[in-house]
């Protein structure tokens, strides 16, 4: 009975500790600066043209203009003590507390309305010790300062509908009138999408929003916001929506938003929350034209449960048009294109190229291209293969080894130019990593990210610079200040002739001149162009991509699985579809002389026979390929399999 009673008198104690220190530090927070909140819902995101785009409105709702059944809904399934409490409900707390200790996890949270528009006033979610005592030290504040119904309205203004922030622009997106004006059926459904809005979004899962609504409006039943029938008749009412599930507005676009944060939050002129400046108006790069054109592109992956990631790009200025990181934003919000690291495979062979270009390599240099097992130091051996198992058993061109993507003809040039040379020129277009510089380098047996690619196939599509992929032009706080504005020097990194060349050859890829015991990687999309672009497409058993691009327009593109099952033959072609529509629908209206390159003064063009690289005979087969002047074919010229090595000494990391 003694040890009980001391055991009590520790709790009560702990509580009045717990109390006076409490009212203290309330105390003190009553005594700071009053914090702006209106119009610190965060962010403004303006596209290319100065027009806030889709998910995003200077929209504020006041507290008299929401619905009084959307403010019933939201305090009954996210707080119901919220106007018992001054910030924190110490009870809630401690039960979730004692709940995730007895089943081990973490499912239960405790955090009030006001800690949430306190973690919706940063810029990012970090959560780290000290971001929770920023968050805990400004729901101090704002409970001192505001009101209730002040810190609800500042939550509803900011919180996230499904990728839609804001009560005002949930209420037009998903109803098409004003917040004012929801239905409890409408406010109960809305209400629902916070807490997972890829599961409870009405126009994604009807079936589990509806499950929330009901939830919802029995919490609303038993807090005694409404009454057993009112709930019924709210469940049962069939609601209208504005946007259709078959609605693609935003189901992408998000993803664009989503890298815009990104870099936001490296930008170290930027203040860490939106209470310093009152909110932020982002000047992005964003083309609403190419978003829409990827979007409606996509619809050339057939196969739904594939994954999908691109980028449009200018990529004279590095300026990102337009990006997706997924099929569906509501369905995952896992941005491929900014965060994925997937196998690059033959597209890391134009850099490749480049650098044997550089070395005294020309389109007519030959390798033999048959069945060959590599033979290195310690008994070890390499046995790579041509896509489909086609070889010309016999020596081809380097334009021919492009047009085909030949695996051989890779091998052997990295062979010769020595393990060094291709790891040397990703480092100097901007690809940073600790390269194995083994055999299947040359093939793209190396994960890298889609931003990442970009940047390094800018450097051929600008003729020789490099560039750094963006999403923010300029940042300014409300009253217009700038916080950031963008500013960066392009580098000459690369040699504009050899890169000349180098595209030219990249046009062999859909090049009928080609087709001889194999066909050109790109062949089949040949058809669709009318203008002339440098491409590169990459097959591995889990990825496809390609890259392609002219003066004025670079894009790129994947498709896979998260969990690498391996892919169709089909969803190759698919992609060089969608890659070709995009290119041709951008650049509509636009003229070869306006989108290729000018041949600089001391590259010549000359008719060759495209297997051989010898010049072209009478009635023969030609294609006109591109040199520096001097190095223009003879009618004999060696293969380098006389001079590259047979066994070469390769040491793994």
């Amino acid at each position: 009975m003694r040890k009980i009673k001391k055991i009590f008198i520790i709790i009560i104690i702990f509580i009045l500790i717990l109390i006076v220190s409490y009212s203290g530090i309330y105390l003190y927070a009553k005594s700071t600066p009053k914090l702006s909140i209106k119009g610190a819902n965060g962010y403004y995101l303006y596209d290319n043209k100065g027009k806030i785009y889709e998910g995003g409105s200077e929209d504020w709702a006041s507290f008299d203009d929401i619905s009084s059944n959307l403010i019933n809904a939201t305090i009954s399934c996210e707080d119901k003590n919220f106007y018992s409490h001054r910030g924190f409900d110490i009870f809630r707390i401690f039960k979730a507390l004692f709940i995730n200790v007895k089943n081990k996890s973490n499912s239960q949270g405790a955090s009030t309305i006001t800690q949430q528009l306190s973690k919706n006033l940063f810029l990012d979610f970090d959560k780290t010790w000290s971001r929770k005592i920023k968050e805990a030290w400004i729901t101090f504040r704002l409970e001192s300062h505001y009101s209730k119904d002040k810190i609800l309205e500042g939550y509803l203004n900011t919180i996230n509908y499904g990728g839609i922030f804001g009560i005002q622009n949930a209420s037009k997106y998903y109803f098409g009138k004003s917040s004012k004006d929801l239905s409890l059926a409408e406010a109960s459904m809305l209400a629902g999408i916070p807490k997972n809005p890829s599961k409870y979004s009405p126009l994604l899962n009807f079936k589990e929003s509806k499950k929330r609504q009901k939830s919802i409006l029995n919490s609303m039943v038993k807090n005694g916001y409404i009454t057993k029938s009112e709930a019924d008749n709210a469940y049962n009412e069939e609601v209208v929506f504005a946007k259709d599930e078959n609605d693609e507005s935003l189901k992408m676009i998000m993803y664009y938003q989503d890298a815009v944060m990104d870099e936001l939050s490296t930008l170290p002129s930027i203040p860490s929350t939106f209470l310093e400046t009152g909110g932020l108006k982002i000047y992005t790069n964003l083309d609403t034209r190419a978003q829409k054109i990827l979007e409606s592109s996509s619809d050339n992956i057939v196969n739904k449960d594939i994954e999908l990631s691109g980028v449009i790009m200018d990529p004279k200025s590095g300026k990102v048009l337009s990006l997706t990181g997924g099929r569906d934003y509501n369905k995952s919000e896992f941005n491929r294109a900014i965060k994925a690291k997937r196998q690059i495979g033959s597209t890391i062979k134009p850099f490749l190229y480049y650098s044997a270009l550089e070395n005294g390599f020309t389109p007519s240099t030959t390798f033999t291209s048959e069945k060959t097992t590599f033979s290195f130091s310690g008994g070890k051996t390499y046995s790579p293969k041509n896509y489909n198992d086609k070889y010309a058993n016999g020596p081809i061109s380097l334009a021919a080894a492009i047009s085909y993507s030949d695996n051989i003809y890779a091998v052997k040039t990295h062979l010769f130019l020595g393990e060094d040379a291709l790891s040397d020129i990703l480092k100097r277009v901007g690809i940073n990593g600790n390269f194995s510089n083994l055999p299947s380098l040359a093939l793209g047996a190396v994960d890298m990210d889609m931003m990442s690619m970009m940047g390094a196939y800018s450097s051929l599509a600008n003729e020789g610079y490099r560039v750094k992929p963006y999403f923010i032009s300029k940042v300014t706080d409300m009253d217009g200040n700038v916080l950031y504005d963008y500013n960066y020097t392009p580098e000459s990194i690369l040699n504009k002739s050899t890169v000349y060349i180098l595209n030219e050859l990249l046009t062999t890829t859909y090049s009928s001149e080609f087709k001889d015991y194999n066909v050109p990687t790109c062949l089949s999309i040949f058809p669709k162009m009318t203008h002339k672009y440098a491409i590169k497409s990459g097959t591995t058993n889990t990825d496809n991509l390609i890259f392609g691009y002219n003066k004025e327009l670079l894009v790129g593109l994947w498709t896979g699985y998260d969990n690498n099952t391996t892919v169709d033959n089909k969803d190759s072609l698919n992609i060089k579809n969608m890659w070709v529509d995009i290119m041709e629908e951008y650049l509509k209206g636009k003229t070869d002389e306006e989108t290729w390159y000018e041949i600089p003064n001391n590259v010549v063009g000359v008719p060759i026979d495209p297997i051989s690289g010898l010049a072209s005979t009478d009635g023969g087969k030609s294609k006109i390929l591109y040199y520096i002047k001097g190095t223009e074919p003879s009618d004999n010229k060696a293969s380098l399999d006389d001079v590259i090595p047979t066994v070469k000494e390769i040491t793994e990391d």
